[in-house]
């Protein structure tokens, strides 16, 4: 557990006409390293959001967003269904109670022993996307149900996920047959259009491009009745995004237009519902230029790349600061984290506009950023601690 303790003098910190709740506390606590401080009650709240919009569709969280057993517990206790990567994920969901035919093996690239451990476990639910893969599901899960998991090409999400993960129609179709050949039931298929997908029109290219699959899937006389539309529903990084209902809404009745016979829906949000209710409480290192007529300034923070901010590789999500010198004038840095290797800069290409007060020992906050932190953070990476995790 970190050290956590109250910093005098921090009241002067909290401006609560722009903070939220879970920000004034991350403010007025002292931290000995970079600390992703967690709400489940934002959790919570997200949840239901979402489950008014999606309607008939089960939740599936992708744990992988943010394995806190406090999210998962609590998510469990709304009655959610997981998305598991990995073994490790499944014990995660079963320990804290989640019954087992919630949970959907939604790795495509899994080993022959965890599946086996999964089925043996009773979840019944697999993900595939190529023939080897079939063959370990039918030999270690026999009688398992199947997804065929499909290659998204209209993407327009902040973070596309194409080519590693999915197949085409003729190896969808082909890997159905065979499923049925071996002893599996192809219930359906899965895709996902892009984490951060910001606009719920930004689904629609995508979903007509799987539409096709299905219908020639149904044609061809698979009797499907699962989609899974995967994950994309987005988080808040300064960029105007559609409530939660109104998005999740929108998403479904796209969906309900164009796959007819689909009698089960499966939606696997990540981001969208752990990305705001996490804040990261770390400091300012150094603020440099590398010589007199730099035109930037060079801020280090004791969190990067490798301590949990993964996902600004190519500046695709821009996370939003605030520091303690909030109101004094602005002016273009490149931010960067302290480790010894030189891809651990954040922004570079699109400056960050801070505070030109800022100095060494100043806290900052990083908001919105819940998903996809702690779970990417390393093991130690130049001796650093992977980041903390504190729930209030």
């Amino acid at each position: 557990m970190t050290m956590m303790m109250h910093v005098p003098g921090a009241e002067a910190l909290d401006r609560s006409s722009s903070l939220s709740t879970l920000e004034v506390f991350a403010l007025t606590q002292r931290f000995d390293r970079p600390t992703l401080v967690i709400d489940p009650a934002i959790v919570a709240r997200n949840y239901a959001e979402l489950k008014a919009g999606l309607g008939r569709a089960d939740i599936h969280y992708a744990v992988k967003a943010n394995p806190a057993r406090e999210i998962v517990a609590a998510l469990i206790a709304l009655g959610s269904h997981f998305d598991a990567a990995s073994r490790g994920e499944i014990e995660l969901c079963l320990s804290l109670g989640a019954r087992p035919s919630t949970i959907s093996f939604g790795n495509t690239v899994k080993k022959a022993g965890d599946i086996a451990f999964a089925h043996a476990a009773g979840v019944r639910l697999f993900a595939v996307d190529a023939p080897e893969e079939l063959a370990k599901i039918a030999e270690h899960a026999p009688g398992a149900q199947v997804y065929v998991r499909l290659l998204v090409t209209e993407s327009q999400a902040d973070w596309p996920l194409s080519r590693k993960f999915g197949c085409d129609r003729p190896t969808a179709l082909a890997l159905m047959a065979e499923a049925r050949a071996l002893g599996l039931d192809p219930v359906g298929i899965s895709f996902h259009v892009g984490s951060q997908t910001r606009r719920s029109g930004m689904w629609a290219a995508a979903l007509d491009e799987m539409a096709g699959v299905w219908t020639a899937a149904r044609a061809a006389g698979h009797e499907l009745s699962l989609v899974n539309i995967g994950g994309g529903f987005p988080a808040f990084y300064g960029e105007a995004i559609e409530a939660a209902e109104d998005y999740a809404a929108s998403v479904v009745g796209m969906v309900e237009a164009r796959f007819p016979g689909a009698t089960r829906i499966m939606a696997e949000p990540g981001r969208g519902l752990v990305g705001n209710a996490g804040v990261i409480a770390c400091e300012v290192v150094l603020v440099s230029r590398k010589s007199a007529t730099d035109l930037n300034r060079w801020v280090y923070l004791d969190i990067g790349k490798f301590s949990g901010l993964a996902e600004t590789i190519d500046e695709a999500i821009r996370y939003q600061f605030v520091t303690p010198r909030d109101g004094d004038p602005v002016g273009p840095c490149i931010l960067a984290g302290p480790s010894c290797d030189s891809a651990d800069v954040l922004y570079e290409k699109r400056p960050m506009m801070l505070p030109a007060t800022l100095k060494a020992g100043d806290k900052v906050l990083i908001r919105n950023a819940g998903a996809y932190t702690s779970s990417y953070s390393s093991v130690g990476f130049n001796g650093f601690p992977p980041l903390a995790v504190v729930a209030i």
